[in-house]
């Protein structure tokens, strides 16, 4: 038997049809392309982090709860204090767990679409079935469609992203609201891009007993530390700590989360800053013929070119020592779409030269 015959014997079929999440290097580029904070830590700062780290016993097994880390997280994210939290490496692994804790066949989860890529690819991989449903052409909620979906479909999970990536907007949250009361399963607020918008439903965790909300330290400014938090009831909480494996988050990542997040004020100084690069940069992107640029509660702006030239536009702009985000061909509400990450103030100029040239 052939390699290529064991691995069609062995890999699941639904495994055999995906592609694995894609990073494309950026060494020597402005990097545009990630909705990461661009503002490194203060050269102060990154001295007193290091004397922290000299005192980790790195000989030892990491605190299995994070419970420093969980306290102090409790805090910058203001969660409830009748509310459980858990932690992941990243977002990803919390949605891996919670899709793992109601993983049955037969089963539904449910988002709308376009949407972050990783509830349909760890649904996939869980083996259960994922129900996209279609965003209006100006990417808001389809309120009916959406309600008459869960009544027939009855999902176990329904994964929001409030803002949604790669749109950039806030769906309505009256909406998420009804939703939250016919759902018979759990809906998930993940509020990846809090540090940027005013809108959270941390505050409604104790109204539904069926809401979770899950947040990141990734965009706050400390994308390499891997580091999500899931928030919700106590009870949903403990059937998904199951799924947690043990000492998910090392040593390093609970002593540099708690020190990071006792200076959440630098961060909050910075999201700030990036909201108003961010309408710099939309004026400016609007300012170009042929574009359709759309409002954005998140780091970064989705915008629209001419038919049929995203693909050299993406390949002109990386010329230029400029990478960002090609969604066209992702799907087909993205058709000729680009995304860019608001950079620093001189990066976010020299994105909006270089695209003045090519247009």
């Amino acid at each position: 038997m052939s390699l290529q015959d064991k691995i069609n014997k062995w890999v699941r079929p639904g495994i055999r049809k995906l592609s694995a999440y894609h990073v494309p290097p950026a060494a020597g580029l402005i990097k545009l392309d990630a909705m990461e904070n661009p503002w490194p830590w203060p050269a102060a700062l990154q001295a007193e982090w290091l004397q922290v780290l000299q005192a980790a016993a790195l000989n030892r097994y990491p605190d299995p709860t994070a419970a420093e880390l969980q306290s102090v997280l409790r805090t910058a994210m203001e969660v409830p204090d009748d509310a459980r939290v858990m932690l992941g490496n990243g977002s990803d692994e919390l949605i891996q767990m919670i899709v793992q804790t109601i993983a049955e066949p037969g089963r539904v989860i449910m988002a709308p679409e376009p949407t972050f890529v990783m509830y349909r690819q760890i649904a996939t991989v869980c083996g259960l079935a994922f129900s996209g449903v279609p965003l209006d052409e100006d990417f808001s909620l389809d309120h009916e469609r959406m309600l008459a979906l869960i009544a027939e479909r009855q999902p176990a999970v329904i994964f929001l992203a409030y803002p949604n990536n790669p749109t950039g907007n806030l769906f309505d949250a009256n909406i998420i609201r009804e939703m939250l009361a016919v759902a018979d399963g759990l809906v998930v607020v993940d509020e990846a891009y809090a540090p940027f918008t005013d809108a959270s439903f941390m505050s409604s965790l104790g109204e539904y007993d069926n809401l979770l909300v899950m947040r990141t330290v990734s965009k706050l400014g400390l994308a390499g530390l891997r580091l999500g938090m899931l928030a919700g009831s106590p009870d949903w909480l403990e059937q998904i700590d199951k799924t947690r494996l043990p000492y998910n988050v090392g040593t390093l990542n609970q002593l540099t989360g708690s020190f990071a997040l006792r200076h959440k004020a630098l961060f909050d100084e910075q999201a700030r800053a990036i909201r108003a690069e961010r309408e710099i940069l939309f004026a400016g992107l609007r300012e170009f013929a042929g574009l359709a640029v759309y409002p954005s509660e998140a780091n970064f702006i989705l915008f629209r070119v001419p038919a049929g030239r995203a693909g050299e536009l993406y390949a002109g702009l990386q010329s230029a020592g400029i990478l960002i985000k090609n969604l066209h061909g992702s799907a087909d509400a993205l058709r000729d779409c680009l995304r860019v990450t608001v950079g620093l103030p001189d990066e976010n100029r020299a994105f909006l030269a270089a695209l003045e040239r090519l247009l």
